[in-house]
């Protein structure tokens, strides 16, 4: 049976930490105009515990977000341009030989820039997949084992990495083995008039808002420690199961997923839905999810644990199609 109850206790601080993220959601704001899907799934993925890959064309604000988020949920953050040449202890570090003063010699780790608590990865499709692996290895161990010593990253940890969608010339795309380590696939989009047209007198003016520091590292682990206790009824349970097991050309029974999917999302996907649905409640100051989230969160989940075949690419199918049949049939 789903966890539909927790303790008052419990209760009381999932609202009290509803009302601490309105007031992350209002410092980011000041930040970052006219993406507040994009703000709010990336705060999803970061109250769930997990990472996520923001896609999208250059000179979006994908790295002024990181900023801000680093600003305002007080994050020891780093950033890594990805490049064909890049190694993988340009990341996670490496040992040097150190002399002392007597002649001795021993070796000393010097750790690389993944040892900080919030890492922005941008364009990790143009790095090698050597190096690409040694990213989300240490992404899904939270560890980094150089030279048969293992050392832990910082806590927490997030990696926020971009992929331009656009430019394939000199990439590596990422294997869908890797893909399924972000929680979420958060498309960044043109902003709208409106938004664009505020974000233009903001950063071409002499004022421009600076967001200030409304959350800790510890309120941050706190918060995804909280998080799984959300109480989720039966009935979202089912819808979720329903979701991700109708995805899969093996167990569907929807045309469009048999014939057109050549995989389809595992249990990961179950798992980073469930959560991220319990984070979405929260977000918007509710103290259990609804179906409603499921249905806006279904298209980051699934877009990157699913793959098109030869026939449905032949044919002009696309993945938001087929996801879009799945969640009709949800209901």
């Amino acid at each position: 049976m789903p966890d539909t109850t927790a303790p008052d206790s419990i209760l009381d601080e999932i609202d009290q930490l509803g009302i601490r993220m309105a007031r992350v959601r209002e410092q980011i704001g000041r930040a970052i105009l006219g993406q507040e899907e994009v703000v709010d799934q990336v705060l999803i993925t970061l109250l769930s515990g997990g990472h996520a890959l923001l896609v999208g064309v250059p000179g979006l604000g994908k790295s002024k977000l990181v900023e801000t988020l680093a600003i305002v949920l007080g994050l020891a953050s780093k950033r890594v341009q990805f490049t064909p040449d890049l190694m993988p202890g340009d990341i996670l570090g490496s040992e040097v030989l150190d002399q002392t003063d007597e002649g001795r010699r021993a070796f000393r780790f010097v750790p690389g820039p993944v040892f900080c608590q919030l890492l922005m990865a941008d364009e990790i499709n143009r790095a090698s997949p050597r190096t690409q692996s040694a990213l989300l290895q240490a992404m899904q161990e939270q560890r980094v084992a150089i030279g048969g010593v293992e050392h832990p990253l910082p806590r927490p940890f997030h990696v926020l990495a971009t992929q331009n969608p656009i430019e394939q010339e000199g990439t590596y795309p990422l294997p869908e083995a890797q893909l399924d380590r972000f929680l979420l696939e958060v498309q960044v989009t043109y902003p709208e008039l409106d938004a664009e047209r505020a974000m233009l007198l903001a950063t071409t003016g002499g004022g421009e808002a600076v967001p200030e520091q409304a959350l800790t590292a510890d309120e941050l682990m706190a918060a995804q420690a909280l998080i799984r206790w959300v109480p989720v009824g039966e009935r979202v349970l089912e819808a979720i199961l329903a979701l991700v097991r109708g995805g899969r050309p093996e167990t569907s029974d929807e045309p469009l997923v048999r014939d057109f999917i050549a995989w389809g999302p595992g249990p990961r996907a179950a798992q980073a839905l469930m959560l991220a649905c319990r984070a979405r409640a929260l977000l918007d100051g509710r103290l259990a999810p609804s179906v409603d989230d499921i249905a806006a969160l279904a298209p980051p989940v699934l877009r990157h644990r699913m793959s098109l075949n030869y026939e449905a690419r032949a044919r002009g199918v696309t993945l938001a199609q087929v996801i879009e049949r799945l969640m009709e049939r949800m209901g």
